[in-house]
């Protein structure tokens, strides 16, 4: 009797001692997402990729965000979301600078920290870029430059003079007009203007640019809301085909505008993908996997992450994408 006990206890440790070891690789964790806006249809979009992540996964992975725009309001939400017992956390800042104090509280607790559009923030494990952002800039450019007959006065718009990816692609695209066309002019007066990533005051700024500066030909637009705005602004100024925009855009707000002609294309990378990214780039960390160039995270446009020149914390992808005429209807977000 007492052989068969010993032999049931030994079989149900054993079992026991399987099922951990099978379950060790397989560690499920709580993963919040703050996005700059919890309305804006861009990162509405970045949602879908989140809770399809979580879908696929089976880690809780969410998204949380502050209702618009705005530091302050997107430190509060970090600082709830901390006290809830997060294993990862991944941020799209608003201002980098703001979120140092909080992020710098969030790996006091231990809590893997991943950003997005990102690069200056010193608080975070990573900073995950879908791409290099002065190639994205002077990619902007080149077409623009294009449009342009690369020649004439352009200026470059920006959602906040503090937002590091969106100055990051305008510096890049100055850097571009400045080794490759010399004929291009950057509007000394206002080179860099603000449309607080809103549609109505990119339209409102483009107007205002138009009549101010009759010399202006080109707008450089970064916020996703700049390029269907300012092409709002050309069409009811009567200046189609005289006056251009460059940048990125949301297909559903640019539709119209791509279709005739006002916008011949724009630029932009999914953020649905990029939530995903993130949520697996935090899942790496968490699991101790090297984080090496070449670096796959199962994820479009992210199979083979390259370190920044000089960096060992800003990795990019190769995530951007072109729309136009013919590509736009593929899209609805």
């Amino acid at each position: 009797m007492r052989k068969l006990l010993a032999s049931f206890v030994a079989t149900v440790l054993l079992a026991a001692a399987v099922a951990l070891s099978a379950g060790a690789g397989e560690k499920k964790y709580k993963i919040a997402v703050v996005p700059k806006d919890s309305t804006n249809a861009w990162f509405v979009h970045m949602e879908k990729g989140v809770r399809k992540y979580a879908n696929d996964t089976g880690h809780n992975a969410f998204q949380k965000g502050p209702a618009k725009t705005d530091a302050a309001q997107q430190v509060q939400v970090i600082q709830d979301l901390i006290s809830q017992d997060i294993d990862a956390l991944c941020v799209v800042p608003v201002d980098p600078a703001a979120l140092e104090p909080v992020l710098a509280e969030a790996m006091e607790k231990k809590i893997v920290v991943i950003c997005h559009e990102g690069s200056p923030v010193e608080n975070c494990d990573y900073d995950l870029e879908a791409f290099n952002n002065a190639d994205y800039g002077a990619f902007i450019m080149d077409n623009l430059a294009k449009a342009m007959g690369e020649k004439g006065v352009y200026t470059t718009m920006v959602a906040h003079v503090t937002n590091a990816s969106h100055n990051e692609w305008a510096d890049g695209a100055v850097a571009r007009a400045k080794a490759a066309y010399p004929n291009l002019t950057l509007l000394a007066a206002e080179p860099r203007v603000e449309s607080e990533d809103n549609s109505e005051r990119s339209y409102e700024k483009a107007k205002e640019l138009f009549k101010k500066y009759p010399e202006l030909k080109g707008i450089v637009g970064t916020s996703s809301k700049d390029a269907p705005g300012v092409a709002r602004a050309i069409e009811e100024l009567g200046l189609k085909d005289k006056v251009f925009v460059s940048g990125t855009g949301m297909p559903n707000e640019s539709r119209r505008f791509v279709k005739d002609g006002t916008l011949s294309y724009i630029t932009l990378w999914d953020s649905s993908l990029a939530g995903a990214a993130m949520c697996a780039l935090a899942v790496d960390v968490l699991n101790g996997v090297k984080i090496v160039d070449g670096l796959d995270l199962g994820v479009e446009g992210y199979h083979k992450l390259m370190f920044a020149p000089g960096s060992d914390k800003v990795l990019l992808g190769s995530g951007w994408i072109v729309i136009d005429a013919k590509t736009i209807d593929d899209y609805d977000f």
